[in-house]
């Protein structure tokens, strides 16, 4: 028995260094699969299960890093890693109260440790600001439209400035394509026509359903694209690739336009300035970052303050609500961000109907929408994200059958190829930020449909060259520090 036991303990021992020579080159699905190995041959190895703990917060699966530390921290209450990897996932979730008993445990462990002291003081520090904010936030009850009160033809334009420029007060290609010359140049546009671009997206989104019907004529293609996350020049890339937005070459982009990546400013003026231009050219879906909280922790409100001013983060958040949460193509396709839901029998009438004027809520149909994921079992099992669920190929068929459709086209999640097919062919992924946050080496993708059979034409691409500005550039430091 001792020798079954000694041979089971050195084979768990490979299989991790095997696992941390694949986290090394950010193959961390692998990583998760030979750490999982290990833990199958030696569960009582708290080592094994905060390493895949930390794999996981790499693929953003919270949810499941959180319950792989505490197993950790169950197996050894004074392993200081266990404590420290549950802190940094509920760090990257927003719970900064929750991630600070865990560093304030950190520190207990390890009191003479320069970099647990660090670590606590910039948790506490989050959490200070969070309790500031709670503080003197106004009740909802009370809040007025930002965008009220903002005349932007009150702003001058200065006559040095040598941008692009909106000619009476018309979006025009031409302003477009100056926008976008000038954007991958590195030079701003003026906070003039950046107001005008969002505030006109504005009253356009504000009218529309939380599901909105797509009709694409016989013979009339249609192109939909996942996560884009501030990645704009691999967004050039599927322009130069798929040509530009217009009326007979359509777009729905379908959430997680901004976050992770530097250039999210960029990417989301140009997808309002498309829409303004040509509303039937681009369709846009809310994502789970477009949301105050997301945006606070991954570098959109960063950004923005850098960019533009703290009034255009309270602009786009306003502006991000308004976004529609799902789109069907021909009463064929159903399109959203995230997923479907913790119910059966949820109807396209409940969609349409959803009060979406608001931040994600933690749960319902809303925030399943954004943030569910799918799952090889059948039926519905907890989400890796600690958020939404996961669910199988039975809740999409049912999900189908009860609609009259045909497919399910979601995102948010990063496939090596760019994209997966599931549940029989009944569900696509379709990610398009190509080396995701400039190291998951993953492919890019979109899906062009023809009218009328619809049938999904995937086009996979890689990533291009950028400027020199890292991911989460803009971020806030303290995440940074837990990466």
């Amino acid at each position: 028995m001792a020798t079954e036991t000694s041979t089971n303990s050195h084979g768990a021992e490979q299989l991790k260094l095997l696992a941390n020579e694949a986290f090394k080159a950010h193959k961390y699905s692998q990583a998760i699969d030979l750490y999982t190995q290990a833990i199958e041959m030696n569960s009582e190895n708290a080592v094994y299960w905060a390493n895949r703990a930390f794999a996981h917060s790499k693929l953003e699966e919270y949810g499941s890093a959180i319950q792989d530390a505490t197993k950790a921290i169950e197996i050894d209450p004074k392993y200081s890693k266990g404590y420290y990897r549950r802190g940094a996932a509920y760090m990257a979730m927003g719970k900064f109260k929750m991630a600070l008993k865990d560093f304030q445990q950190v520190k207990k462990i390890c009191p003479n440790d320069p970099d647990a002291a660090k670590k606590l003081k910039a948790c506490e520090k989050a959490v200070m600001k969070l309790k500031f904010e709670e503080a003197i936030a106004v009740p909802e009850s009370e809040r007025r439209s930002i965008a009220d009160s903002i005349d932007y033809h009150a702003i001058d334009v200065e006559p040095q400035y040598a941008g692009a420029r909106i000619e009476d007060d018309v979006v025009t290609l031409d302003f477009v394509k100056k926008m976008m010359d000038d954007f991958k140049n590195q030079k701003c546009l003026h906070k003039r026509y950046a107001y005008q671009i969002v505030l006109q997206t504005r009253e356009m989104l504000q009218p529309l359903p939380s599901l909105v019907d797509i009709n694409v004529p016989t013979g009339k293609h249609f192109t939909v694209c996942g996560d884009v996350h501030g990645q704009f020049y691999d967004l050039l890339n599927i322009f130069e690739l798929n040509g530009l937005p217009s009326e007979d070459n359509p777009y729905l982009f379908n959430g997680d336009f901004v976050d992770r990546g530097s250039f999210s400013l960029e990417v989301i003026l140009t997808l309002f300035a498309f829409k303004c231009m040509s509303p039937s050219a681009i369709y846009l879906a809310r994502g789970n970052h477009e949301s105050k909280s997301m945006n606070k922790i991954y570098g959109f409100e960063g950004e923005v303050k850098s960019k533009l001013s703290d009034k255009f983060v309270e602009l786009f958040a306003e502006v991000f609500c308004c976004l529609p949460l799902a789109h069907v193509i021909n009463e064929k396709v159903f399109v959203v961000h995230g997923g479907l839901f913790s119910v059966d029998g949820v109807k396209l009438s409940d969609i349409r109907k959803i009060d979406r004027f608001c931040e994600p809520p933690e749960e319902g149909l809303m925030c399943e929408l954004l943030w569910s994921d799918p799952q090889p079992q059948l039926g519905r099992g907890p989400s890796k994200r600690g958020v939404g669920l996961s669910f199988g190929a039975d809740v999409t068929k049912r999900f189908l059958q009860d609609n009259k459709l045909d497919l399910v086209v979601r995102s948010h999640e990063v496939k090596d190829e760019g994209y997966e097919i599931e549940h029989d062919g009944k569900l696509i992924t379709v990610f398009s930020a190509p080396n995701y946050c400039d190291q998951m080496g993953n492919k890019g993708a979109f899906i062009r449909f023809e009218a009328p059979d619809l049938k999904p034409n995937i086009v996979t691409f890689t990533a291009v060259p950028h400027p020199d500005v890292k991911p989460m550039a803009y971020a806030n430091n303290f995440l940074q520090m837990f990466s």
